[in-house]
């Protein structure tokens, strides 16, 4: 699976209520939460961002409630994929859940800037950012992680395996 898209990046400790503010809970219709996601942190991201593009963060993405809304709304509202230095565990879990990639590169976020254009390869662990023509390493997820993402979710893969 490759991605390539605009990066939008944030800092440490993003938590889950910045990611999809607690207000929206009323409903789990990934539409409806796609048209709040990051509202709390950037009020137009939802009207701004482009189908592929990418979130890059810190240092503990997607700390706070265990809730999976928040990765939900990241991928309804077209981020293709998030890289971190770190995320938290349940964030990291209930992404793959869902099928949303996620990628650990402390090297990527450090030199990545808000606009840059990244390329990435899941299948590889590699990310390459195009505006900086620079390229970095992570650590692929192993096949059974990839064919879960790739298939859309747990649900999904367990869909097509039964």
């Amino acid at each position: 699976m490759n991605f390539k898209g605009k990066t939008w990046k944030y800092g440490d400790n993003v938590n889950t209520d910045e990611i999809i503010p607690a207000r929206y809970l009323n409903t789990s219709d990934p539409k409806e939460l796609a048209k709040h996601c990051m509202e709390d942190i950037y009020t137009s991201f939802a009207k701004c961002v482009k189908k592929g593009d990418i979130i890059v963060a810190q240092e503990n993405f997607g700390c706070g409630s265990s809730r999976e809304h928040a990765p939900i709304s990241i991928k309804e509202a077209g981020v293709s994929c998030i890289i971190a230095n770190s995320f938290a565990r349940i964030f990291y879990r209930n992404a793959i859940n869902i099928g949303l990639p996620i990628l650990e590169c402390k090297e990527a976020v450090k030199d990545a800037d808000k606009g840059d254009i990244l390329e990435v390869d899941l299948s590889a662990g590699t990310i390459s950012n195009l505006t900086k023509n620079k390229f970095y390493k992570s650590s692929p997820f192993p096949k059974f992680i990839q064919d879960l993402i790739s298939a859309g979710g747990l649900m999904k893969w367990v869909s097509k395996s039964i």
